[in-house]
């Protein structure tokens, strides 16, 4: 897609989108200007003429006029894997920030066990990089909706938790590069804020 984000676009019909950070849901009216500021995990992420911020599901990318996103393939047939579910996680973005949910570390934990049936259940314990992350609900359900298309899955429960606290110090280096952090910061957890506040 080239360069999408200073493009102007006009909704080509009503759209339910997801307000950011408050996490509320709402319809975008047909012919309101947007212009696409990410696209990642599936999902848009947009922003109006007055600067407020929208995630648009990629089942709505007709709305703007698009075709839904691609995002990258992972395996739905064969025995479960660590591997399937760790790539599985890294398709889940913050809408606000182009890094994935494990790159940012906000996934504290991920366990698979097996009932006597043979299904497995994914437990994930996760962390917002704010207490007050009104996107927590969608960044679960994103998650869950990820983890549930795996094979074999039979059972995703995902808990988001605040012991730990985030911190940027749980950050891959990569997502510290990425979103232009000093590598070497070592002011501490809590005093480089990201997100939502």
């Amino acid at each position: 897609m080239a360069n999408l984000a200073a493009d102007r676009i006009e909704l080509r019909r009503d759209c339910e989108a997801i307000a950011v950070p408050s996490g509320q849901r709402q319809t975008l009216l047909a012919g309101t200007p947007v212009r696409i500021v990410q696209t990642r995990g599936g999902a848009f992420t947009v922003s109006n003429d007055i600067h407020a911020i929208f995630r648009i599901d990629g089942a709505d990318a007709d709305a703007l006029g698009l075709a839904p996103p691609k995002s990258s393939a992972v395996p739905t047939q064969g025995p479960l894997t660590d591997e399937m579910v760790w790539k599985a996680l890294k398709n889940v973005f913050d809408p606000e920030l182009p890094v994935n949910v494990v790159d940012l570390g906000l996934i504290y934990a991920c366990d698979i066990t097996t009932s006597e049936q043979g299904g497995k259940t994914i437990a994930v314990r996760m962390a917002m990089t704010s207490p007050g992350c009104g996107m927590s609900n969608v960044l679960k359900a994103d998650v869950g909706a990820k983890l549930n298309r795996l094979p074999e899955v039979t059972e995703v429960k995902v808990d988001v938790v605040f012991d730990p606290p985030w911190s940027p110090a749980r950050m891959s280096e990569a997502a510290r590069l990425q979103l232009g952090m000093d590598l070497d910061d070592s002011r501490g957890p809590g005093l480089i804020q990201i997100g939502r506040f």
